[in-house]
C-alpha cells in the first residue's frame, strides 16, 4: 500500500500545485488513500519532496532534495513495484504492484529511454510502445537489471 500511495503523490504533485500536507491529505483521501498526518510527512521525507516556486509564482511539493538524486529514487521505486516484464513484437508489458504502474511509468519517462514512443499505464499495468521490434530485447534487458 505504501508503494501504491507514494506513486499516487508523485502523480498527485506533478498534476496539481499542491503546496500543503493538508491539500496533498486531502487530494489523497479523494483517490481513496485514507492517510494521518503522520503518514503524509513520513511520505514527503521518503520522496524527498520540496517546495519549489511554480511559474505562477506559488510554491507548490516538487520532487527534489539533496542525498539522493531523482534517477535513484525512480528506480527504487521502479525495483520494489515491478513483478514481471514481457514483451510481443515492438510492445512491452510491465506488471506491478497494485497502483504502481504509474509510477513505473514516471521512471520511464524521468529516465529518458531511447526508442520508447509512448506508455499507457493502468493500476498494475504499464504497456511501452517501442519504435521498432528489434530495439525491444535491449529495453527488456535493462528492465529486468533494474529490477534485480
Amino acid at each position: 500500500m505504501r508503494y501504491a500511495r507514494q506513486s499516487k503523490i508523485l502523480d498527485l504533485i506533478s498534476a496539481h500545485e499542491i503546496d500543503t500536507q493538508e491539500k496533498l491529505a486531502e487530494s489523497l483521501r479523494k483517490s481513496g488513500f485514507h492517510v494521518t498526518q503522520a503518514t503524509i510527512s513520513r511520505d514527503i521525507r521518503e520522496l524527498q519532496l520540496v517546495k519549489s516556486l511554480t511559474p505562477s509564482g506559488r510554491y507548490k511539493y516538487t520532487v527534489g532534495g539533496t542525498n539522493q538524486p531523482v534517477t535513484d529514487r525512480f528506480v527504487k521505486i521502479f525495483r520494489e513495484t515491478i513483478q514481471s516484464v514481457a514483451c510481443s513484437g515492438n510492445l512491452i508489458v510491465i506488471k506491478t504492484l497494485a497502483g504502481c504502474a504509474n509510477a513505473a511509468a514516471e521512471t520511464i519517462d524521468s529516465l529518458n529511454f531511447p526508442n520508447i514512443l509512448g506508455s499507457i499505464a493502468g493500476d498494475n499495468t504499464l504497456l511501452l510502445i517501442v519504435n521498432d521490434p528489434a530495439n525491444v530485447p535491449a529495453l527488456v534487458l535493462r528492465f529486468n537489471e533494474m529490477i534485480q
